[in-house]
């Protein structure tokens, strides 16, 4: 039987996942499947029944918008919930038991681990699992303070405080203050999504915009931040960063992350 592993959300059309580790499956000969798979929400408990009984299963990566449900399903042998709060991978445990972990930390914090943000102050956007994951990161680097804009101001002055990150929740649409980096961890500007709306005017010249958004790739933030000059990170190099951690988790071999341009190539087709 053959192993797999899979990702699931909904919607799930849109994912580049199963072409990353099939690129890295196929590069380093292993003889398995990853599949995009989607689960609506009140189907999320049969789905991990039905994956528990399934041996040929390695695990799967979540997306919107079952990264704080799935919680409830898995366990929590790393304590994600008291400290990210989320996850967005699974994987079968050497006992059988079905865990659940979080690989965008790490992922969002590769392509910008050359920052130097101590003491610097970064403003999020949104605060959903994705933000989570985010501020988690943030914190463990020293940021000084952090600006989340978010419909619920409410909810994100709750993340502010389960992190124990200095800093202000504000609603979207207010102006942005001249912050080092600005992350936007909402589905804004993503296909098929509203766009986001922003005056990025009061970002200094060495700030760093970073889109987790990788459809389109090119998002209308990260292009005004070009305009501007500013230094970018796009979607893709969060996505192919935890992935990398999570191929690890399910296949036992480390991705050939040599070939990343190679990759990247054949997601921007």
């Amino acid at each position: 039987m053959t192993a797999y592993a899979e990702v699931i959300g909904d919607p799930i059309a849109h994912s580049k996942s199963p072409l990353i580790h099939g690129f890295w499956l196929k590069a380093l000969g292993i003889d398995a499947e990853y599949r995009a798979m989607r689960v609506a929400p009140d189907a999320l408990v049969g789905y991990f029944e039905s994956r528990r009984a399934d041996s040929a299963w390695r695990g799967c990566n979540i997306t919107i918008p079952h990264k704080q449900a799935a919680l409830d399903h898995v366990a929590d042998r790393g304590d994600v919930r008291g400290s990210i709060g989320a996850i967005n991978t699974v994987v079968r445990a050497e006992d059988g038991v079905l865990v659940g972990t979080n690989t965008d930390a790490g992922g969002f914090y590769a392509p910008i681990a050359g920052l130097d943000l101590e003491g610097r102050h970064a403003v999020v956007i949104g605060a959903g699992g994705g933000a989570r994951a985010i501020l988690f990161a943030l914190s463990r680097v020293g940021i000084g303070r952090v600006t989340i804009l978010n419909r619920n101001v409410l909810k994100a002055a709750a993340l502010l405080s389960s992190f124990g990150i200095k800093g202000d929740a504000v609603p979207l649409g207010n102006p942005l203050p001249p912050a080092d980096l600005l992350v936007n961890a909402s589905a804004l500007g993503m296909v098929g999504q509203p766009p986001l709306d922003l005056d990025l005017s009061p970002l200094p010249v060495e700030a760093v915009v970073y889109d987790i958004v990788y459809t389109p790739l090119e998002t209308p933030l990260l292009a005004q931040a070009r305009d501007r000059e500013l230094d970018t990170v796009d979607g893709l190099d969060m996505l192919i960063a935890q992935a990398a951690l999570a191929f690890e988790l399910f296949f036992g071999a480390e991705p050939p992350r040599d070939r990343d341009d190679e990759l990247r190539a054949l997601l921007t087709r």
